[in-house]
């Protein structure tokens, strides 16, 4: 009964609402009574006239400040009368003045969110702001508001609040929300980290780990339930990660964000997007990392943070925390990665072997961390294991054709890690071996060799892939048949027959100790024994099978008897028959083996049938192997009957030895001289049968002087035997040079094992024991023989450089191989550096290399290996090297001094090249010398004072010496470079070259004549052109390439700063120049440094071709990055800071040193092209073809030109921008430029003209169309040719 209308009414109204709404807060009524109160007291709040709603508001004000609200329920009411007092269209009076209802309800917004809120509270407050219609002003006062109360809230409050502030921002200010969250958890993540590594006692303060991921974990739910409802928020995030990444991405990006992105990929609409931002953002950090750690002079100015990768992990390990939501997106991201940036298919189908040189580049840290990401996220959470093994299996089925390594990789690791654990998708794995008989050989074998702990564990699958295999051992293609040969062998291997010498005593390729379940107790080995030897049946049938299948066998055999050594017996007798089928037993029959049989023709075409020599160097390699083993066993147990194998294959292959030594060539029928070539079917044949003998020769050569001991006769006859060998491959060199056919040069992989070469070259150069002296000095007295041994070892090293392996016993095993590595290093580095070139060369002239120059090659390359495949075993090879070293120093001497010793002996050996007579330098010998140099320096630590000294000697080098040899004076010039840019930045050694240049090669304008610097004696007229030239300016490039890095990252700073809208772009540009000015005072002496590198060159006469096509290419880089720094200053300008004066000095230089210049040179290089062009057309009489061939050529090489004038012409634009914004006038050093005004010169024309009414009288009509359409063209051309001169 109080109207509105009257003014008593309304104060009694007033009373009541003040006196309700405290009834309400108190607590003392019933929550369905307080409902329908506050349900009243809002459908009669528009009534109220304006003042009192004020005054109504105000009071919940005072309330929330005073911390009076006892259970906020009357905060419900507050939405009302502040839309009501919206709604008022009069004008209401508050002290200062007048202000409309919308306005008055803006200010009381912003008083209420300057009030202090109490904790408590703060849900409610944030929940009632979503009734409220909100400008987007106020929408952002609230979002800030709430944003500061995050600190002060307990962790577990903090997600229904989030909840909240994700409903209002539907209002506006998403991006700022987003922001703050973001922020808000980094910065937590970042003290949660610290204090984990830090005091153990502030464990107790703050947060237990799991609470923290389990809170992020329910907000990312909440995000993405927000931005499922809400594309815009989705939008927003994008945006805001995407700016960040300009700059600087660690701002941005923390393992916060990343599990966000990887949940919202469960959004289908943001699914592509998400992963390119994070696919990018990887490849970005590791790019990032491999420039900075490639140059000291970005190391100085930039700190590298962590990396993108490490971030992902981190995710990877905090999904434990039931991050469900999270972990599908971690498979995808981690399948992405290796898809994409797995090893490539290159030439010949070949994949290249992932090596540790390679493995630094960004691409392929990429696809490892795919792998790791899958590996580990597949250790945590059990319930993806399955589909990323399916994934995994599914590729290596389908992308046969394509390299999988590294998908063969993971698998093994997933199956070390947990073979028990994989026994319930034992289906999937046995469906894979279904198909094996369809995948490439190569593929197979990582297969089997990954599959290998789970056959020890599941019988099931075992007896799965026995039935596969056999089926492939009859399949029509032959790499099914190789992959059951392989299959087989590996079973060999894995299933010990009980008896058998144990793992310690041959050493293991495989682990075998991967899997702790013993299947001899379930099993036994009485059925392993009968697995094994019906395996061994099978195989035998495949030695009437193709020579490829064949050779495998024999090559296996060798590894399954040194890990399952009782099953030597039947081995040894399956070989033995094999070999009788070929052997003459008749002991005065020559040749003592059956070559016609070991060769079969189809149609009119001969192929190797029986790998004859592959099949004695089994023999040879499991004879020595069962001597060494298992008869100093028998000889205990004194047992007879077993030996009778042993004896007879002994006693064949002395018997063989003997007779070989006595065949003549005839004896072979190899006489027949004209047929050798490749392309009659007799030449074919000869071919086979002669690279037949000589494999048998080889295997006998290293089986006498195994069973040798040092007796003089063994020597004689080996050194027999080589002769016999060299006769041979002599009369194939021949042949082959003269038919002059690339194949049969080509040579084949010796048979001598790794571990023989090493033993070999040691006795040859090393054995100074006085007893062996006598029978030493055999084989020493042949420098064939010699050279033949360093050869193959050349050879098994090259062989190691392209696969990864050598072939061979223990060849796939890279602790043995290391060590044969290391025992052929030291003595081809003993041998070449106590014997040098010089001495061995002057004493007698040879065919060939001498044996040092080998020695060399071979250093050159094994240095290269091991820096590519033992890079965490560099120690242990360099102390290896070292002879004199004792045991017990191991610990003192780093990796930087055994190298710098190594340095040091090559330096000297340099040196003494150096010292010969210019005619007399071995350019050949001194390039190996530069590579090992360059290879060695990359093991010293550029911080540490060997690296100094030698850069020092680098450059002395090249300072002091004077040699007209190119190639070789480019192989310093780079490994200077190399060494330089890691201690500081190249620029000014650039400078100095191109002043050396300019002094050799002259100025453009002939008049003038140009002082010579002579800072590098290596700079002569024979080097300076193209060699020296193209080195600098590729070294320029460089630098130009870390500068534009820098400005792009500077770019990023400032327009983040600006963006994320937290100051106005003056401040954000003046603040931005705090921290970076040491940046930008760096960019601009690199770049002043780089002008006068292109002053002098621009000047200087180079002769037209590389160096000319180069250097207008670089110039335009120059000039593209002088502009992005204009734009950076440009941006940077809106302050009242202004440019600083180096960068106006900068811009003075470019305008009077450079640009004119270029210019100048445009014309140089134009009037060159001009005069070519005259002289081709003189030459010939067919003038039109000549002169269109050298109008071709002249637009090729002039195409850089007009890019260049273009990018000058960008640079001048901008710098008036420039001036204008910064009130400094900097075009007063610019000439504009006056070359490209096309003058139509009268007299050129009518020459030109007259020229063409000849041409055209002189065609006939038949041609008359053609010369119309074709001599506008050329006309235009060539004015505008004469026109630019």
């Amino acid at each position: 009964g109080s109207p509105c209308s009257e003014e008593a009414g309304a104060l009694r109204r007033h009373k009541i609402y003040t006196f309700c709404i405290q009834l309400v807060e108190s607590g003392d009524l019933q929550k369905e009574v307080a409902s329908e109160i506050i349900g009243l007291l809002m459908l009669e709040a528009h009534n109220f006239p304006g003042p009192f709603l004020v005054e109504l508001v105000n009071e919940f004000i005072d309330a929330v400040r005073e911390g009076s609200l006892v259970n906020g329920k009357s905060l419900e009411l507050l939405p009302i009368i502040l839309t009501a007092l919206a709604a008022k269209k009069e004008n209401l009076t508050d002290g200062k003045g007048e202000l409309s209802g919308e306005e008055y309800k803006k200010q009381l917004i912003n008083t209420l969110c300057s009030a202090r809120w109490d904790q408590q509270y703060v849900i409610q407050l944030t929940s009632m702001f979503k009734d409220v219609p909100l400008s987007a002003e106020e929408v952002e006062f609230v979002t800030e508001k709430v944003l500061k109360m995050f600190p002060k809230l307990n962790l577990q409050e903090i997600p229904p609040l989030v909840y909240q502030l994700l409903i209002l921002s539907s209002k506006g200010s998403r991006k700022r929300v987003l922001e703050g969250i973001i922020a808000f958890f980094n910065e937590l993540d970042k003290q949660h980290n610290e204090e984990q590594s830090g005091d153990e006692l502030l464990d107790l303060l703050t947060v237990p780990s799991g609470e923290l991921r389990h809170v992020e974990g329910t907000i990312i739910l909440h995000i993405v339930f927000a931005i499922k409802l809400d594309r815009d928020l989705g939008r927003e995030l994008l945006k805001h990660l995407k700016t960040g990444q300009q700059g600087d991405p660690n701002k941005n990006l923390c393992p916060f964000t990343i599990a966000l992105l990887l949940s919202v990929t469960r959004i289908r609409r943001f699914e592509e997007q998400v992963f390119d931002l994070l696919k990018t953002s990887v490849v970005k950090s590791f790019k990032d990392l491999h420039l900075l750690q490639g140059s000291k002079f970005l190391q100085n100015l930039v700190s590298h943070k962590s990396c993108v990768s490490a971030m992902i992990l981190e995710v990877v390990k905090n999904s434990v925390h039931s991050w469900d939501h999270v972990t599908q997106g971690l498979v995808e991201l981690g399948f992405i990665l290796m898809d994409s940036y797995g090893p490539k298919k290159i030439l010949e189908g070949k994949a290249v072997e992932i090596s540790s040189s390679l493995s630094r580049m960004p691409v392929h840290q990429a696809c490892k961390l795919g792998a790791s990401i899958l590996l580990e996220t597949f250790k945590i959470h059990e319930m993806v294991r399955q589909e990323i093994l399916e994934q995994v299996l599914n590729r290596v089925v389908t992308k046969a054709s394509s390299p999988i390594s590294h998908f063969l990789e993971l698998l093994s690791s997933i199956i070390v890690y947990a073979p028990l654990v994989l026994q319930s998708c034992s289906s999937k794995i046995t469906e894979t071996f279904d198909y094996l008989s369809f995948l490439p050989f190569q593929t197979v074998q990582g297969l089997l060799k990954a599959v290998q702990p789970l056959l020890k564990v599941s019988m099931s699958m075992r007896d799965s892939l026995i039935l596969v295999l056999r089926k492939a051992m009859f399949a029509s293609q032959l790499d099914a048949r190789k992959s059951a040969v392989a299959g087989f062998l590996l079973l060999l291997k894995n299933f010990k027959v009980l008896g058998s010498l144990s793992s310690s005593q041959c050493s293991q390729s495989i682990g075998v100790t991967q899997v702790h379940v013993d299947v001899h107790s379930r099993y036994g080995s009485v059925a392993n024994e009968t697995l094994c030897l019906e395996i061994i049946d099978s195989l035998r049938r495949c030695l009437g099978q193709q020579a490829d299948v064949r050779i495998m066998l024999y090559e296996g055999f060798y590894d399954v008897l040194r890990r399952n050594s009782q099953l030597s017996n039947s081995v040894m007798q399956t070989l033995l028959s094999q070999l009788k089928q070929f052997y003459e037993p008749k002991p005065d029959l020559l040749p003592p083996l059956k070559l016609e049989a070991c060769l079969v023709a189809q149609g009119d075409q001969s192929f190797l049938q029986e790998p004859l020599a592959h099949l004695l160097c089994c023999i040879q390699h499991c004879l020595a192997w069962y001597k060494r083993r298992v008869m100093p066993l028998q000889q205990e147990e004194e047992e007879e009957e077993e030996e009778g194998f042993y004896q007879d294959l002994n006693d064949m292959l002395d018997s063989i030895t003997n007779r070989m030594i006595k065949s003549e060539l005839e004896d072979f029928e190899l006489i027949n001289h004209q047929i050798f070539s490749q392309t009659t079917d007799t030449g074919i044949r000869n071919n086979l049968c002669a690279l037949l003998v000589m494999g048998v020769y080889e295997t006998l050569i290293e089986y006498n002087f195994s069973i040798s001991n040092f007796s003089k006769n063994k020597f004689e006859e080996v050194l027999s035997l080589f002769m016999c060998y060299k006769k041979l491959s002599d009369v194939l060199k021949e042949k082959a040079s003269k038919g002059k056919t690339k194949m049969a040069s080509k040579t084949n992989d010796s048979l001598l094992s790794m571990k023989f070469v090493s033993d070999l070259l040691t006795a040859l150069f090393r054995d100074s024991t006085p007893s062996h002296e006598e029978s030493l000095s055999v084989l020493r007295s042949s420098n064939e023989f010699m050279r033949y041994t360093v050869s193959v070892a050349l050879q098994k090293v090259q062989q190691l450089k392209e696969t990864g392996h050598v072939s061979g016993p223990d060849g796939q095993n890279p602790d043995k191989v290391f060590q044969n590595l290391c025992d052929i290093t030291r003595v081809l580095l003993w041998r070449y550096t106590s014997i040098p070139t010089s001495v061995e060369e002057s004493g007698k002239k040879e065919k060939g290399k001498s044996i040092s120059l080998l020695c060399l090659e071979g250093l050159q390359k094994i240095f290269d290996v091991v820096q590519q495949f033992y890079q965490p075993r560099i120690r242990q090879f360099l102390r290896a090297l070292d002879v004199t070293d004792n045991e017990g120093e191991e610990a003192e001497v780093s990796v930087t001094q055994r190298a710098t010793f190594q340095t040091r002996q090559f330096q000297r050996c340099l040196l003494n090249l150096l010292s010969s007579q210019e005619e007399d330098f071995n350019s050949k010998e001194a390039l190996l010398v530069i590579s090992v140099l360059s290879s060695l320096s990359k093991l010293l630590e550029p911080s540490s004072q060997q690296f100094l000294q030698m850069l020092s000697w680098t450059s002395k080098i090249c300072k002091e010496n004077s040699l007209e040899d190119a190639s070789f004076c480019k192989g310093v010039m780079n490994l200077l470079f190399s060494l330089h840019v890691l201690y500081k930045s190249p620029v000014s050694l650039l400078r100095d070259l191109s002043q050396d240049i300019h002094g050799e090669l002259g100025d453009i304008d002939e008049d003038i004549e140009v002082e010579k610097t002579n800072h590098f004696a290596m700079v002569n007229l024979r080097t300076a052109a193209p060699t020296v030239c193209l080195v600098a300016l590729s070294q320029a490039e460089k630098v130009l390439e870390e500068v534009d890095w820098l400005i792009t990252k500077l770019k990023g700073q400032v327009s983040q700063e600006i963006i994320s809208g937290k100051m106005s772009s003056e401040e954000a540009s003046s603040q931005a120049a705090l921290p970076n000015q040491p940046i930008e005072k760096a960019i601009i002496i690199q770049l002043g440094t780089l002008l006068t590198f292109f002053h002098e060159l621009v000047q200087t006469a180079l002769p037209s071709g590389s160096c000319v096509d180069t250097l207008l290419k670089d110039l335009c880089k120059m000039y593209t990055i002088l502009t992005a720094l204009v734009k950076y200053y440009l941006q940077v300008c809106r302050s009242s800071r202004g440019i600083p004066k180096n960068m106006e000095k900068l811009v003075k230089l470019s305008g009077s040193h450079l640009t004119p210049l270029c210019y100048s040179f445009i014309c140089y290089v134009q009037n060159k092209k001009s005069d070519n062009l005259k002289s081709a057309g003189e030459k010939k009489k067919e003038k039109t073809a000549a002169v269109a061939t050298a109008m071709a050529k002249v637009l090729r090489e002039t195409k850089p030109i007009p890019n260049l004038i273009f990018a000058i012409e960008q640079y001048e634009k901008f710098l008036i921008h420039l001036s204008k914004r910064s009130k400094v006038n900097l075009m007063q050093h610019m000439k504009l430029s006056t070359s490209r005004d096309f003058k139509i010169k009268g007299n050129i024309l009518d020459m030109v003209l007259q020229e063409e009414e000849e041409e055209e009288n002189q065609e006939g009509t038949a041609s008359e169309h053609g010369g119309q359409n074709e001599e506008p063209a050329k006309k235009k051309r060539k004015k505008e040719m004469k026109c630019l001169s």
